[in-house]
């Protein structure tokens, strides 16, 4: 049995180039086409307002328009939803649908969802069903199953529950399954996840920058954590507060450990000017965001992407606000560079250690890129 959703109504649009299919969306802006509500939204330069096409404002000059498929392309652009049009409220029906369709998916996650049943739920084929909610959410059903069913079983662990209760809980199975399939994502076993860390060793090293403490903290995997913070103090708070159980051991007094060594090139590379080590990382994410954050480690220095052009470096050109979620979410700052990633307009967007540490981080690469 299907969802109780509408299905979308489906505005066609014919095949055709970039400029010929802008030119029929004039068309239906000049004509104030409500049937086109939903199918794209126009941004106005002068005003930096974006509407949907049967918005009743007065017409702007054709030079001065943009097309965008969606508002959150507007709006990761740099304009603002006009007040009197509301074109949020004119979301295209399909994404409406695949918003219900990721709930039910988050509903069900320990249950089999295969892509015909799912397709079947939404009313559509399953390849179109596939493209559909890829383009919406960034990662395919499957991919955003395996990151609610792994959020469902870390918080059980967190909550005190077994390994083996919480596999089955969140439908895994058998504790094998769990152990091949949560490796990379929890950084660790699953029962010293659960255990807070417990009998896993986490290295870590803080030191002075320009910008301020920086720590750097890394498993056997490779590193795990590059923030800065106000204080050595604060930073090792943080940690502790992932891992509360691990063996947080100064870099000092793990003999074998290179984390000196790391932070020293690190300190260099935006300090100085050196090249970015090349350091093993041990990256914790979905699919989508361990896409976006490679895409942002071929980004070179002094140069700056938009968040739209992040999310078609990640595949997914449509999850312009995923993608930048994406960035947000970093914990390795500098070794992914997600402050090269800018608001279309060339405006700073934010930054998860503010917004004075990346301007500065941009400046010095812009000096030292126009010397070269």
């Amino acid at each position: 049995m299907s969802l109780a959703i509408p299905s979308p109504a489906r505005y066609a649009q014919p095949v055709a180039s970039p400029e010929a299919l802008d030119e029929a969306r004039w068309h239906h802006v000049t004509a104030r086409a409500k049937a086109a509500d939903g199918t794209f939204v126009y941004a106005v330069k002068t005003t930096g307002v974006y509407c949907r096409p049967s918005c009743p404002s007065r017409l702007a000059k054709r030079e001065n328009v943009r097309f965008f498929a969606a508002p959150v392309e507007a709006e990761a652009a740099g304009f603002r939803a006009c007040r009197r049009c509301h074109p949020a409220a004119a979301q295209e029906p399909a994404t409406a649908l695949m918003q219900a369709m990721a709930r039910y998916i988050a509903d069900h996650a320990e249950d089999a969802l295969p892509l015909a049943h799912l397709a079947d739920q939404a009313g559509m084929s399953p390849s179109h069903f596939q493209r559909a909610f890829k383009a919406v959410l960034g990662v395919s059903p499957r991919e955003y199953q395996s990151a609610r069913r792994l959020a469902r079983f870390k918080l059980a662990l967190r909550e005190g529950e077994g390994v083996l209760e919480a596999s089955l809980d969140a439908g895994y199975g058998s504790t094998s399954r769990i152990y091949d399939m949560a490796d990379g994502s929890l950084g660790m076993t699953p029962s010293a996840y659960r255990a807070g860390g417990e009998g896993e060793h986490i290295v870590h090293a803080t030191r002075e920058t320009m910008l301020g403490p920086l720590m750097m903290a890394a498993t056997r995997r490779g590193v795990c954590f590059v923030q800065f913070g106000e204080s050595a103090e604060a930073l090792l708070a943080q940690l502790a507060a992932e891992f509360p159980k691990a063996a947080l051991l100064p870099a000092a007094l793990a003999a074998t450990a290179p984390l000196d060594d790391w932070m020293a090139a690190l300190a260099a590379h935006f300090e100085q000017s050196a090249p970015r080590p090349d350091l093993p990382l041990d990256l914790r994410g979905t699919a989508f965001q361990i896409r976006v954050w490679r895409f942002l480690l071929s980004v070179k220095p002094g140069a700056v992407v938009s968040y739209s052009e992040v999310a078609a470096g990640a595949e997914r050109p449509r999850a312009v606000r995923a993608a930048a979620s994406a960035c947000a979410a970093n914990r390795i700052a500098l070794l992914i560079p997600c402050h090269r990633a800018l608001r279309a307009d060339g405006s700073l967007g934010g930054y998860r250690w503010g917004l004075e540490r990346k301007r500065a981080l941009l400046d010095a690469e812009r000096r030292e890129r126009a010397r070269t």
